[in-house]
């Protein structure tokens, strides 16, 4: 009798020390998803790949002198913008700012062979012009455009065309011209300038 009893004793324990284990794993696995639920981090994407470059848009080629054809390739609006205030101040007769966007090296060439070099000998021209011929330009269009010699060298060119109005001896003349301007560090290099007379039907 006394060893039956004793071996539902000695069972009763051991439920109860299963029991106890039971519960331990199971409220260590709780505390551990607790412990570690937060340091879980969402998996970083993948770096977003830099779109592919665009390569310069030709748009025509310029002949050397040595009959070399280089390629033409679309610039840079900042170049238009600079010729446009040229043109502006041409227009207002402000010759305090032409003169400040000529260069130091600064050269032109006109429709009937003349030939400016330096902006003292610009600025001369220019004011017996406008005392003269009272010229007025009313611009129709500009386009940038640059070139790579073979020897590495960027040239940012602006080419435009312009009606050109004047008053030669008392009458209204309109010309057509069209202006190559070599543009460098926002500064007008040279240009050079062709017209025709415009007709009736224009």
């Amino acid at each position: 009798m006394f060893e039956r009893v004793f071996f539902i004793f000695e069972l009763n324990i051991k439920s109860i020390k299963m029991k106890n284990i039971i519960a331990l794993i199971f409220v260590g696995s709780i505390l551990m998803s607790c412990q570690f639920g937060d340091n879980t981090t969402t998996p970083t994407p993948p770096p977003v790949p830099s779109p592919p470059e665009v390569p310069p848009l030709v748009i025509g080629y310029d002949v050397s002198d040595e009959g070399e054809k280089r390629t033409l390739v679309a610039g840079s609006m900042t170049n238009v913008e600079v010729w446009e205030k040229y043109i502006k101040a041409h227009n207002e007769r402000d010759l305090e700012t032409i003169m400040s966007m000529n260069s130091d090296n600064f050269t032109a060439r006109g429709p009937r062979g003349e030939y400016i070099e330096g902006s003292e000998a610009h600025k001369e021209f220019l004011t017996k012009w406008f005392e003269e011929n009272s010229p007025k330009w009313t611009s129709k269009y500009f386009i940038a455009n640059d070139l790579t010699t073979k020897e590495g060298e960027l040239r940012q060119w602006v080419t435009s065309g312009h009606d050109l109005t004047l008053n030669v001896e008392g009458k209204e003349v309109i010309v057509f011209q069209i202006h190559d301007a070599l543009i460098a560090d926002g500064k007008v290099q040279t240009f050079s300038v062709h017209e025709r007379v415009k007709g009736e039907n224009e």
